[in-house]
């Protein structure tokens, strides 16, 4: 606060979901510093547009004294090159700029201009900022709606050609601030809308204010005596999927569905498949990210699932959609109901570690190739025990002398780098095994 009174906010980046007040949340910070605001939006405009603004900026400065803030709608719809236009202008103080963006700030803007700005995150409206709006919206309908007035309304008004006392103006104020909106009023035009309707469109805007404001739109534009499932359903299909195939919400589902199979929540991740392909994700995406966590996540507690990941990824490149949910469906399923090991992926990751250490380590004589006469000469695979060839288990030296006697691949059961954690088990018990203990509680307290 001290910063807006002084007048200096610096440049920020607004991040946060569609609708959440971006623009309304930078115009009230320029009202409130008094500065000239410009407003452009990437998907419009280019670099020589903001140059003008720039030029305009510096003009003022020098004349009035009074600095410009420039406000960047969709400020990640511009490349790298186009984002360094900015610098010298933000350095030099010539200008404050607020960006606006609906993707990860860390993903989509450069780290020079992140560096110089502030970034602020907008959380999605609640559903009670979302009806506060609807009903402001409401208001200002209503309010230039002329109504008719009951019998006796008319009889306690007065004449047409009496202008009202003050006391009855003040009253008449007092009245129409206490006023709520109610569908069921008689006097409402707008039958239609009713408190399901408003609910619903509170409930399919999902915190976006503009898309709550054009489904209110649509009910006012529709027939007051339209039939109310009828509305209901044509406001369901004018709401589009909020998924973007490319962006932030493409990589959180994904991550959410890997996620559900791997804490072994079927229902979960069943959820985010029909998410994901009901919003038109590529089937084949999805297959790829199963065939992964097949083997990460399952591994060797059950050799079936990475064929069948594998089959699965096949039949989409086979069948395609929409056929091919149901092989996707059916792999899912089955990941999320399997046991769970990660030895295999984690010892994989121990040994890299291991071998970033040194890549030049040789390997042991013993277990090197020797297809010609000279490479014996040099004693290459001598001392090697052909393990078939015996009836007994043989000792060879297969790693570097440095890791000899490192496990990388620990035995099954071993639980000596895994954590135990009362509280998390105990919220596992009541919210996810419906308040019974877990059967594996006793055994693996002991081996702890």
């Amino acid at each position: 606060m001290n910063m807006l009174d002084s007048g200096l906010i610096g440049s920020l980046i607004l991040w946060g979901p569609p609708g959440c007040g971006k623009t309304t949340l930078a115009r009230l910070l320029a009202r409130h510093v008094d500065c000239n605001f410009r407003e452009l939006s990437a998907t419009s405009s280019g670099t020589n547009d903001v140059r003008a603004v720039f030029e305009e900026a510096k003009a003022t400065l020098s004349l009035t004294g009074r600095k410009t803030i420039l406000f960047l709608d969709e400020v990640h719809r511009f490349n790298k090159a186009q984002q360094d236009i900015f610098l010298p202008f933000i350095e030099q103080g010539q200008i404050q700029m607020i960006g606006a963006t609906t993707e990860n700030p860390s993903f989509r803007l450069t780290s020079a201009l992140l560096s110089r700005c502030r970034v602020l995150v907008l959380e999605r409206l609640t559903d009670d900022d979302t009806r506060s709006i609807i009903s402001s919206a409401i208001e200002r309908v209503l309010a230039s709606v002329p109504r008719e007035q009951p019998e006796s309304d008319r009889a306690a008004s007065p004449p047409v050609d009496t202008e009202p006392t003050t006391s009855q103006n003040s009253l008449s104020q007092s009245q129409s601030s206490q006023t709520t909106i109610s569908c069921d009023s008689p006097f409402l035009p707008y039958p239609q809308l009713t408190d399901r309707i408003i609910s619903s469109i509170v409930s399919l805007s999902t915190g976006d204010a503009r898309t709550a404001l054009s489904l209110l739109e649509l009910v006012l534009a529709s027939k007051p005596d339209r039939d109310e499932h009828t509305l209901l359903a044509s406001l369901r299909r004018s709401v589009s999927a909020s998924y973007d195939r490319v962006g932030e919400s493409h990589y959180d589902m994904i991550s959410a569905l890997h996620k559900s199979i791997r804490g072994s929540h079927g229902s979960a991740a069943m959820y985010w498949l029909a998410r994901m392909l009901t919003a038109g994700e590529d089937p084949l995406y999805i297959a790829r990210r199963l065939v992964v966590c097949a083997s990460e996540d399952i591994g060797l507690a059950d050799t079936h699932a990475l064929p069948l990941a594998v089959a699965a990824l096949q039949a989409c490149q086979v069948i395609g959609m929409p056929e091919c949910r149901i092989n996707l469906a059916h792999c899912v399923g089955y990941l999320s109901e399997a046991p769970k090991c990660t030895r295999a992926y984690e010892a994989y990751n121990r040994a890299e570690k291991a071998a970033k250490l040194d890549l030049t380590m040789p390997v042991p004589v013993a277990v090197r190739n020797a297809p010609t006469a000279l490479m014996k000469e040099l004693g290459y695979s001598e001392g090697y025990n052909y393990n078939p060839s015996f009836r007994h288990p043989v000792h060879n030296d297969y790693l570097p002398i440095a890791f000899r006697g490192d496990m990388f691949l620990k035995e099954a059961g071993n639980l000596s780098d895994k954590d135990w954690n009362e509280q998390e088990l105990l919220r596992w018990e009541q919210e996810g095994n419906g308040g019974r203990l877990w059967e594996g509680r006793s055994s693996a307290q002991h081996r702890h």
